[in-house]
């Protein structure tokens, strides 16, 4: 079976590898902030909707970051 990466070409995959490597960083500073803002929230006002909002994120960056995997998975293969 054929990759979703196999239609791009090699410089196509460089650029979608740098940006979602830029994205993914990105995300996962607004996920510790996101943390860290729940936790704060949490200790003065009990449990509410902050302390969940993160994990709602987390599930989203998994998926890039397998994505990331798999988008040098298909240079590797084109070397």
């Amino acid at each position: 079976m054929a990759s979703e990466f196999s239609t791009y070409t090699k410089e196509e995959l460089i650029t979608k590898l740098k940006k979602q490597k830029n994205f993914f960083n990105i995300k996962i500073v607004v996920i510790l902030l996101m943390v860290v803002f729940a936790a704060f929230s949490t200790m003065e006002n009990g449990i509410s909707f902050h302390t969940f909002l993160p994990l709602f994120f987390i599930p989203m960056s998994i998926y890039m970051y397998v994505d990331i995997k798999n988008i040098k998975k298909e240079l590797a293969l084109r070397k």
